[in-house]
């Protein structure tokens, strides 16, 4: 897989720490083995030179649709980027906060990412049938190229992680990797235990 550094960006979808009263954000063994690999893809993403963007529901209480469906999760003040992942350590990291599953519905993604030159993300995250799965259709849509990490995402609420990965590849021409075939890409070492 060749990565174009210079029109490359890194999304983070909605891998969040939240207060107790989360109905979403809880961690777990899965999330914290998402949280790993999510960590070793935005270091070497910042090391190679490409933006980082936290794509962080940002949800307000009576107001936003989906909390009728999920709970209260995400709530604005409350969900902040996962502080293992280091936001805003790099110079080019970004903090796009969002009210529904996809990163670029009325948010500044298009906007920031086009001004930064940018014309493929890859994407880590969650929920990769949901979030991760609408940001990405919406990237296709908007004329962007996708990677998504498939062991740097996971699906917990809806589907198979294997249904929204073939999704994604079939439908939006997203090319499926593993961390440690974007951290080649990247230039950098996979971590060994």
């Amino acid at each position: 897989m060749n990565i174009d550094a210079a029109s490359t960006a890194l999304l983070v979808v909605d891998i969040l720490v939240t207060d107790a009263s989360d109905s979403l954000y809880n961690p777990d063994p899965q999330e914290e083995a998402l949280v790993s690999k999510a960590v070793q893809v935005t270091r070497a993403a910042r090391s190679a030179g490409l933006p980082v963007l936290f794509l962080c529901d940002q949800h307000i209480p009576g107001v936003d649709r989906e909390l009728e469906l999920w709970g209260d999760h995400g709530v604005k003040g409350k969900a902040h980027p996962h502080p293992a992942l280091e936001p805003g350590s790099g110079t080019r990291d970004f903090v796009i906060p969002k009210r529904r599953y996809s990163g670029f519905f009325q948010t500044d993604l298009d906007l920031t990412l086009r001004e930064l030159g940018v014309k493929t993300v890859i994407a880590v995250g969650e929920d990769t049938n949901i979030c991760v799965l609408h940001t990405l259709a919406d990237a296709w849509n908007l004329g962007y190229d996708s990677v998504v990490v498939s062991d740097a995402t996971r699906t917990f609420l809806v589907g198979t992680q294997e249904g929204a990965l073939e999704h994604m590849q079939r439908c939006f021409g997203t090319k499926v990797a593993t961390t440690d075939q974007v951290l080649a890409a990247l230039g950098t070492e996979p971590a060994r235990s």
